[in-house]
């Protein structure tokens, strides 16, 4: 009896040893958690709840988001551009899956790298764009400590751009929201990349690792997730209801449901707690040390590309004024003016060309015209004579009805420096020559004696009535002897010019950027923020078109057709004023 009860002891003992035993091997050790969570208000970087938030644990593809940023950077400073191509390293090409098949040697651009890395999680691509910056991966890797330092996320070390699992690479929950907020402010012009479902990169068309979440949640618009045996599946999501932005991340989720599911339930409590209106505060700018910024420059050793967004300094500060433009000049007066210059330079030419010609030959119509110009009386006939003609006078006599009645017309060619013989027709017409007008002329005429007068055949000895001397107009003065200065009044007028109606712009020349308010229950309610904004906001916003797009059971109020400056700006200004906004790239 004695010996069955010592073995029940026996075995009684052996099983709480047991138990014992399995359960202290599967408690986690201290200082790991499988699991940790925050949850954020954007606007203002409140922290709304926190689990295991500073525990340092494998972030997996979220390593890529310091990535972009770090590409982002490199972009604004101008060392490179969307467009620059990247050969790719025979580290980068050795990855393991997830990748987008990238062959050492291979050139493949910025952008499609960007894409990849963004959507895809391409662990290929994400170190191609480390390996080009940095020069190599452990070089980049010490950049990525650098610009988490900088972003305040202290207790991050990274020895890879894509995030597999290295000794001494962790981050933690907090640190990986912190950068997700920073992607969100510092680079709003291309946040949107994180939502895209699908997107070009290049070698193929890559599907979003998160469109389920983007799917599935109201306001979701990114921002990426992250798996691998040691980390679990993380996530890092923002969303947007209304003028409320919360962004959560989730560390050491079991599946992908579950991890969206957790990710879900933090944003409601995060949109519960967070207040409908409040200011945004925008983060500062990271401040890198001379230290830093002598590291990066020898880091990548990238020079300034052609194409790149240059060299950008960043100010925090509020718009004290924003004037409206000048109005522009009145077209028509500017032409007016224009043609009275040129009019007044055509007279200053005719006049020097004119000075300085040599005198016209006596006897012609321009040696007449410049006696006429300077005010000397005209001798003789007002025109040069004709050739030689058969006879020296020409006379017609018309008669009319009325047979007193005669018309008399005399055309006499006078040759220059001859004088008439006394009672001729001649002497006579020179003698009324003289005579400034008709009164006087006939006077001279009826003064005549009548027996100095010869009958040539063509007097009359009934009453006749003298209607007029025929002479020649004279010509047009040349247009050199206009006045060297005419009047502004005298000048054609330009006829007015009619203002184009300008009824759709043009997305050419770079207008391929846009700028969203956010997304809103009804059609209705986002057209009257957009007319809001922009009569607000015209100085940035007034070329641009206010479109409202119908996505997701919402509807987004959008400017578009913005260059990229634009776009930027209108942010900025709107930030400032506590307006949501940030932009779209092409």
């Amino acid at each position: 009896m004695t010996t069955l009860m010592g073995r029940y002891a026996r075995n009684f003992v052996c099983l709480v040893a047991f138990i014992v035993v399995a359960a202290c091997s599967s408690s986690q050790p201290s200082g790991a958690a499988p699991y940790a969570a925050i949850v954020q208000d954007a606007r203002t970087g409140e922290i709304l709840l926190a689990e295991n938030a500073d525990t340092r644990l494998h972030p997996a593809s979220l390593t890529k988001m310091l990535t972009l940023y770090i590409a982002f950077e490199e972009i604004q400073r101008g060392r490179l551009s969307l467009d620059t191509m990247v050969t790719v390293s025979k580290n980068a090409a050795s990855k393991p899956p997830s990748k987008l098949g990238l062959k050492a040697g291979q050139k493949i651009s910025v952008r499609h790298l960007i894409r990849a890395a963004a959507t895809k999680s391409a662990n290929d691509a994400a170190s191609a764009l480390g390996d080009h910056i940095g020069g190599s991966e452990a070089g980049f890797a010490r950049r990525m400590d650098a610009t988490a330092k900088a972003l305040g996320m202290r207790n991050s070390t990274f020895k890879n751009a894509n995030g597999l699992t290295a000794s001494g690479h962790l981050s933690t929950a907090r640190d990986m929201n912190t950068l997700g907020r920073r992607l969100f402010f510092d680079f709003p012009q291309y946040y949107n990349i994180f939502s895209r479902r699908s997107t070009d990169a290049g070698l193929a068309t890559v599907r979003n690792t998160n469109s389920r979440f983007l799917d599935a949640y109201k306001g979701a618009d990114g921002i990426k997730t992250g798996f691998t045996n040691a980390a679990g599946f993380n996530l890092t999501a923002s969303a947007e209801r209304g003028n409320v932005r919360i962004i959560a991340t989730v560390f050491g989720g079991t599946s992908t449901a579950a991890r969206n599911a957790k990710v879900a339930q933090l944003l409601d409590i995060g949109f519960k707690r967070a207040p409908a209106n409040a200011p945004t505060q925008v983060p500062q700018a990271p401040s890198y040390s001379a230290h830093v910024e002598a590291l990066m420059a020898e880091a990548d050793g990238l020079p300034e590309v052609e194409g790149g967004a240059g060299k950008t300094i960043r100010l925090q500060m509020a718009v004290a004024k924003s004037p409206r433009p000048a109005a522009r000049p009145d077209a028509g007066r500017v032409a007016a003016t224009e043609l009275a210059v040129a009019a007044i330079e055509d007279s200053i030419a005719a006049a020097l060309a004119e000075a300085v010609a040599a005198p016209p030959p006596p006897g012609t119509l321009d040696a007449q015209a410049v006696a006429m110009a300077d005010g000397a009386a005209v001798t003789g006939p007002a025109i040069a004579p004709p050739p030689p003609r058969p006879e020296s006078l020409v006379a017609e006599v018309v008669a009319t009805e009325a047979p007193a009645q005669v018309v008399v017309a005399a055309a006499v060619d006078v040759p220059p420096n001859t004088a008439p013989e006394a009672g001729t027709l001649d002497a006579q017409v020179v003698a009324l020559g003289g005579a400034a007008t008709l009164d006087g002329q006939a006077e001279q005429f009826a003064a005549l004696p009548d027996g100095g007068m010869v009958d040539d055949g063509l007097m009359v000895s009934a009453p006749v009535q003298v209607a007029a001397m025929a002479m020649p107009a004279p010509p047009p003065a040349p247009k050199r002897n206009a006045p060297i200065f005419d009047r502004v009044a005298d000048a054609p007028q330009a006829q007015p010019m009619d203002e184009p109606v300008v009824i759709r712009l043009s997305t050419s020349s770079a207008r391929h950027w846009g700028v969203t308010l956010g997304r809103f229950n009804s059609r209705s309610e986002a057209e009257r923020l957009l007319l809001k904004t922009q009569l607000a906001e015209s100085a940035t916003l007034n070329d641009g078109l206010r479109k409202v797009v119908q996505r997701g059971g919402g509807y987004e109020a959008n400017f578009m057709g913005l260059t990229q400056d634009q776009a930027d700006l209108a942010c900025r200004r709107l930030q400032a004023r506590a307006v949501q906004c940030f932009a779209m790239g092409p």
